[in-house]
């Protein structure tokens, strides 16, 4: 049967039925899925009850999976899968803190970092624990021409954590901090395969801007940040068990959020697609 694509909102999205991930995809399916990811940089697949390698399979339809950056967190017979779980996370005055939260592109201090990361809901609360998305594209789309000039050719440091993080991270262990990467990112990137420029951005990681005085570079991220978050560009998706959610890391950001009952039980696998070194969209 034909793939049933219908489109999120106005800006980017697209909820793919008519499709059983469980099963073996056709070159032809690949071709289209593949075409349609790059085109609405988020899809969205219900009722998708897979086992994790049927989840590690359903991935390379789109690229070859990394391996995930905290081992703590992945599972033991299945490398590549990584897992989101609720008793992995502290707690502060009674509420969860979580990972992911604050909009954000993943391992952007990478050299080549994830091109896509994908969730599969396996147990989900009753309420809450949203994903939110926003469009970097269409964000960038809007700047006024004299912002646009102004981070042409900006460039920023990425490193494991920001000074300035609003969010923290899961704690490592030395060893585990000494391979994890530093680099330096353009802040609009030109995607691979559209050429569409994009805002590139992850506040959590970014220390600075180079060029620039810290303040001054800081304060520059903020009004990005702010602009790129709005509303307008915004798609949050509420799961459902059997949820299968990927998302273009070069095209959109995104956030968790810890607004459910911590008594009650989160759970997600997760993997990431090898990407490539992020071009500038202007030199």
């Amino acid at each position: 049967m034909a793939l049933q694509v219908l489109p999120i909102n106005s800006i980017f999205g697209a909820e793919i039925s008519n499709i059983d991930l469980a099963q073996p995809a056709t070159a032809e399916t690949r071709e289209q899925l593949n075409k349609l990811f790059a085109e609405h940089a988020v899809l969205v697949f219900r009722n998708q009850y897979l086992e994790p390698a049927q989840f590690v399979e359903t991935g390379r339809i789109f690229g070859e999976l990394m391996e995930q950056q905290v081992k703590q967190f992945i599972l033991p017979d299945h490398p590549l899968v990584g897992i989101n779980s609720t008793r992995d996370l502290p707690r502060k005055n009674g509420k969860l803190q979580v990972r992911g939260e604050n909009y954000h592109t993943d391992h952007s201090n990478y050299l080549e970092p994830p091109k896509a990361t994908s969730l599969l809901a396996v147990e989900i609360p009753s309420y809450g624990g949203d994903t939110q998305f926003v469009d970097v594209r269409k964000a960038y789309d809007d700047l006024s021409d004299n912002m646009k000039k102004k981070i042409a050719t900006l460039r920023s440091k990425h490193i494991y954590e920001s000074s300035r993080s609003p969010r923290s991270f899961a704690k490592l262990t030395a060893e585990e901090h000494a391979a994890i990467p530093n680099v330096i990112q353009p802040i609009v990137i030109k995607h691979p395969i559209s050429a569409r420029p994009a805002l590139y951005m992850n506040t959590g990681r970014m220390e600075g801007i180079e060029g620039m005085e810290p303040e001054d570079g800081f304060a520059l991220i903020d009004q990005l940040y702010k602009h790129a978050t709005q509303s307008k560009y915004e798609y949050r998706h509420q799961w459902r068990v059997g949820d299968l959610v990927i998302w273009d890391n070069r095209s959109v950001m995104h956030q968790a959020n810890a607004d459910y009952d911590p008594e009650e039980y989160r759970y997600l696998y997760r993997i990431m697609l090898k990407g490539q070194q992020l071009e500038p969209a202007f030199t």
